[in-house]
């Protein structure tokens, strides 16, 4: 229909009869003369109507209104050089309105003073916005330019099936009731891990898939119930093997979408590291600011908030001056969620030391803290666990006070050495770190002293966010049924939830592992937004509703009836009122 897109036409194209469709953006009329931007998803060109014969069409054009024109290609009077097509207009000789638009709920490219609710209602027309759609773009692009990377190395894109098995792996599992089979129900995947397994004990070596995976959690800024990994599988191979290829495939993809070269190899650090110097599994590595252990400085000193306590760990701000009283009682309701007991402080001003328990240090303590002019030093005590948690939120939160987080920065690393198991009080035994099919470095530490087993378990961590996760499988079947013995599965149990996958490994495996990386989350980070929501062609709410479709909705009784299910008559009284 159109001879040109709305980027096209420059200088060059003077005097040539185009035709061109699009959305009506913006018009202007001057009375004889009326101006329109036409807009499409490649940029917008100016159109001129003087013509008798379209001017009075013309003047019935509202925004939003789809139209074709042709005309000739002249000189613009007055230029625009932020456009591509600022040189240029079109003089039209032919209008035609393909479609009529009522007045939209909400202003195309001016959504900044929009609640997101009302864009994500008409999330259709929140796409149309310039903004919107580079964010959808770049996905594209990141996912050809990761899907060229994993073909080229000899990898199979396979499928795997929604309708699954419900299996404990942590998260609550969607549930989809069957209609042939009353009573019973398929899940849908977590995450295709016992499938993509299944791939390697078929022999196929090498696997991907941009899988769709689906988990009933809350949800925050960069979740949502249903998302996309990059699901990745290899046989024959070790944790440097899968390290060596993701490295090449994320540099690869970050110089092909945003001409940026990262360094590689990427730094790794132990699990235990992490935890201790930065507060967190996934250290943001774009500022130093490291959490420092004080409780043998504090041993001998009688500060009453900290007596009894088994530790106590701080970090030191380089600049005092933003953390005023009122500032410091947000950081301590920081550190309470987080967990922390209490937030004390010290602050050395030429050379005078003040702050929440300087009263109770003497000299000798204050050298030994050998706080330099201007700093802050920044104490959480209590047990290491909730120390380290709150102080890991607290540090990203005064680097973010001191403005020192380089945004333009892509830091990578990988955590490693990951504990395999944690063992819950309340429950009496062992859960998975990661899910019940990651490998310990040695069978006999899963045997002997289970709670001490590191796992052969990587994640890769990109400015504080968690990119992926990955692992060397267990491949054996009596290492897994070790494994599944020590989270407290009953044989029964094993049989039921994991009988087929347990049975599969009976007829050599090979050795294999994999990772997983957030397609959502790394397009999240590579176009700067802070919300995944953004990256989501039509995503939930933060309570995991679908304003557009207005999902989740009742269904009739009918289909329930199909489904042997019945609702509590109050359910659906509660959710008229």
């Amino acid at each position: 229909m159109r001879t040109h897109y709305n980027n096209e036409l420059t200088i060059k194209n003077l005097n040539q009869i185009v035709t061109l469709n699009g959305w009506v953006s913006k018009t202007r009329n001057l009375g004889s003369l009326l101006f329109v931007d036409l807009r499409d998803r490649f940029g917008i060109t100016q159109l001129t109507f003087h013509e008798k014969s379209v001017y009075e069409l013309a003047t019935t054009l509202k925004n939003e209104y789809v139209i074709e024109v042709t005309g000739k290609v002249i000189e613009r009077q007055s230029k625009n050089p932020n456009m591509v097509t600022g040189e240029i207009e079109v003089l039209v000789d032919s209008l035609t309105i393909l479609s009529e638009a009522k007045q939209t709920p909400i202003i195309i490219n001016d959504t900044n003073n929009v609640l997101e609710e009302t864009r994500l209602k008409y999330r259709y027309l929140d796409l149309r916005g310039s903004k919107q759609q580079q964010y959808l773009i770049k996905r594209h692009e990141i996912t050809q330019a990761v899907r060229k990377v994993l073909v080229e190395k000899g990898f199979y894109e396979l499928e795997t099936p929604f309708l699954g098995k419900s299996t404990p792996e942590g998260a609550r599992d969607y549930l989809v009731p069957s209609r042939v089979h009353p009573s019973k129900f398929y899940a849908l995947p977590q995450s295709p891990q016992m499938y993509k397994q299944l791939f390697m004990v078929a022999g196929f070596e090498k696997y991907f898939q941009f899988a769709k995976c689906f988990r009933d959690e809350d949800l925050r800024a960069d979740r949502q119930p249903e998302f996309t990994q990059i699901d990745i599988e290899a046989s024959f191979v070790n944790e440097n093997d899968i390290m060596i290829f993701v490295e090449e495939m994320l540099r690869r993809t970050f110089k092909e979408v945003l001409n940026i070269n990262i360094e590689t190899p990427f730094l790794k650090m132990p699990y235990e590291h992490a935890i201790s110097k930065y507060g967190s599994d996934k250290p943001d590595m774009r500022f130093e600011m490291l959490i420092e252990d004080y409780t043998n400085i504090f041993k001998s000193v009688d500060v009453p908030l900290f007596n009894n306590e088994e530790h106590i760990s701080g970090i030191i701000a380089s600049n005092s001056s933003p953390f005023t009283r009122k500032k410091i009682d947000e950081l301590t309701n920081l550190v309470k969620k987080n967990h922390g007991k209490a937030l004390a402080f010290i602050k050395n001003t030429n050379n005078e030391y003040t702050g929440s328990i300087a009263k109770f240090l003497n000299e000798d303590t204050f050298n030994k803290l050998n706080l330099k002019d201007n700093e802050i030093l920044f104490l959480v005590p209590g047990n290491y666990d909730d120390v380290k948690n709150s102080l890991g939120a607290l540090r990203i939160e005064v680097a973010r006070e001191l403005d020192i987080i380089d945004n333009n920065s892509y830091k990578f690393l990988w955590v490693t050495d990951w504990p395999l198991l944690e063992f819950d009080l309340e429950t009496n035994r062992y859960y998975a770190k990661h899910h019940p099919f990651t490998a310990p470095k040695t069978i006999e530490e899963l045997r002997d002293t289970p709670k001490e087993a590191i796992a052969r378990a990587y994640d890769v961590v990109l400015n504080g966010y968690e990119l992926g996760g990955g692992s060397i499988r267990i491949h054996q079947q009596a290492m897994q049924d070790l494994m599944f013995k020590t989270l407290g599965f009953t044989e029964k149990e094993i049989k039921e939830q994991f009988g087929f996958f347990v049975d599969a490994l009976s007829y050599g495996t090979p050795p294999h592992g994999g990772i997983a990386l957030g397609l959502d989350r790394l397009t999240m980070l590579m176009t700067k937004t802070e919300n995944i929501r953004d990256v989501v062609a039509f995503p939930k709410t933060q309570n995991a509703r679908d304003l557009m479709m207005d999902a989740p909705s009742f269904v009739t009784d009918l289909q329930l009836n199909e489904l042997h299910i019945s609702v509590a008559k109050e359910d659906k009284k509660d959710e008229k009122k």
